[in-house]
């Protein structure tokens, strides 16, 4: 992340300036950071992702639009770790 670098380069020491490039910019800012530079822009919702292929690596090369599958306590309505909702017993749904 860009938080992350920044607080590498300050290992090094104080930098007199940094200059961010990014390849794909989908917004969804946490800091109040934006890139001096930027291939495309592509907004992008919080489930979907973008993901960059090599072709010495990857076997195929391009800048993909991926949908995030959803964790399976997510799917279920009401279940999971920030789940406050208890189940209906058969009385409270007469």
């Amino acid at each position: 992340t860009v938080r992350a670098s920044l607080e590498a380069l300050q290992n090094w020491g104080r930098p007199q300036r940094v200059m961010l490039l990014a390849l794909v910019d989908r917004g969804h800012r946490e800091l109040p950071i934006q890139p001096d530079f930027c291939g495309r822009v592509v907004p992008t919702r919080r489930s979907e992702t973008i993901e960059l292929r090599l072709r010495d690596v990857d076997g195929e090369e391009g800048v993909f639009l991926r949908r995030l599958s959803r964790p399976t306590w997510a799917r279920r309505r009401g279940s999971g770790p920030c789940s406050d909702r208890r189940p209906r017993s058969p009385e409270a749904s007469g």
